[in-house]
């Protein structure tokens, strides 16, 4: 599993303003952690969203694996057989949620015929449990080389030599221990299969994300009509996360208060809400594995003239790259067109006021391939998904960012994920 900037956010929960509740994939609920506390009446409108939400098929699993073998033989030269480790990708292709240890549990995908788990054989019975679809088990007890047993597996299918694609996220141990079983094989890079199938999004996961960023934007919206003058930034956080549980759901929260917002992803240090003073929302909510980021900026009282120049340039930015994200062109280029506005306006040169890409890729994983930013040369494709969130920071004063998630059109501009950018300071949720 990827280590993201959410998870290492968790880590300052206490004193950064963010607050988390979820499992790995956003498919259970976690207990609030205040729930002697009640939250404010604009809470009181969120339901779950109950039978709107269609977890992916069996037969979208059985799918997916296919389109893997395809992209293996597609590829030049090809790939004989596909090894995944436990993370997103592993749940991506067989629906199954399985953390990471030192024991391996992995999955290979020949080119051709049919998968195989290694697997723990004290963990069988809890692997059996979540298969979706049949798919052949061998198991490896404690004393046991299960590298041995992979390796022998791929002999009996004629897989000696030639190419294995391995998942990104796989740890060092386990692709070192397979090498060395398997050492007439090449091992390399797998993004060609894995991203090239998570990349381009069905009708059915895009559903899934607009789920999750409606849930984002009612639990936002409530979140900013209860604030209060003297809150803290955790205590705005915890209402966020309270109110996605209202929604049968576990999400998480970035909180930040004026100078704090001026760094990107907040400081460690505690702030109080004053009247005039930008708030900062960030993250978001899965929804049957799919995941929301969304960010918001509000402000009590009426706002600042800086900010609310920042604010009008950074909308107008995520305007030009919702406009320059067009099928066939490169990524780097809409980060060119965001950043533009944002030079233009006089907050330049290059990333001196808006240090970081314009978006990232999302779908299972808040952050995945691939991304908006400067010189990457990947070309756009239908069903492609991304954040679109220009900013504008000045240390010690402010920080401004509207992040919404958008999804590339067979044609012309690419489409929001989200209901719509945000009206205004005043209204950050529409």
């Amino acid at each position: 599993m990827k280590i993201s900037r959410r998870d290492v956010l968790k880590t300052a929960s206490v004193t950064s303003g963010t607050i988390a509740a979820k499992s790995m994939f956003g498919l259970s609920q976690h207990p609030a952690q205040n729930q002697s506390q009640s939250l404010p009446a604009a809470f009181d409108k969120l339901k779950p969203l109950g039978d709107r939400v269609k977890p992916i098929t069996a037969g979208e699993l059985q799918g997916r694996l296919v389109q893997a073998q395809q992209l293996m033989t597609d590829a030049k030269p090809q790939f004989e057989a596909l090894f995944v480790t436990p993370g997103t990708t592993l749940f991506y292709y067989t629906g199954i949620e399985w953390w990471p240890s030192e024991r391996i549990l992995a999955l290979l995908v020949p080119r051709q015929g049919n998968p195989l788990f290694i697997c723990p054989a004290f963990e069988e019975g809890r692997l059996r449990e979540q298969l979706r679809n049949p798919i052949e088990i061998r198991v490896w007890q404690e004393d046991d080389n299960p590298y041995a047993i992979a390796a022998k597996w791929l002999g009996e299918r004629g897989v000696r030599t030639g190419k294995i694609a391995v998942e990104e996220t796989t740890r060092y141990v386990f692709y070192d221990g397979l090498r060395s079983a398997a050492a007439s094989l090449d091992y390399i890079s797998g993004d060609t299969v894995t991203v090239g199938c998570r990349a381009q999004k069905s009708e059915h996961e895009l559903d899934l994300m607009r789920l999750a960023c409606g849930a984002t934007f009612e639990v936002y919206k409530a979140t900013f009509a209860s604030l209060r003058e003297g809150m803290t930034q955790r205590e705005v956080a915890d209402m966020v996360v309270r109110g996605y549980e209202r929604m049968g759901l576990s999400g998480e929260a970035s909180v930040f208060f004026g100078p704090s917002s001026a760094l990107p992803h907040g400081s460690r240090e505690e702030q109080i809400l004053r009247e005039g003073i930008g708030v900062m929302i960030d993250d978001g909510t899965a929804v049957a594995g799919y995941q929301s980021d969304v960010t918001r900026v509000g402000v009590l009282g009426k706002p600042p003239a800086k900010l609310q120049r920042a604010f009008e340039i950074v909308r107008s930015a995520q305007d030009a790259a919702l406009a320059a994200a067009i099928a066939g062109r490169e990524c780097g280029s809409v980060d060119d067109a965001a950043r533009k506005v944002i030079t233009d306006a006089g907050f330049g040169p290059g990333y001196k006021y808006f240090p970081h890409r314009l978006g990232h890729g999302i779908g299972m994983d808040g952050h995945e391939s691939p991304y908006l930013v400067r010189g990457n040369r990947t070309i756009l494709k239908p069903g492609m998904t991304f954040s679109n969130e220009p900013g504008i920071y000045l240390v010690g004063e402010y920080g401004m960012r509207c992040e919404d998630d958008m999804v590339i059109a067979e044609s012309g501009a690419a489409q929001l994920l989200t209901r719509g950018f945000q009206p205004s300071l005043e209204m950050p949720i529409a």
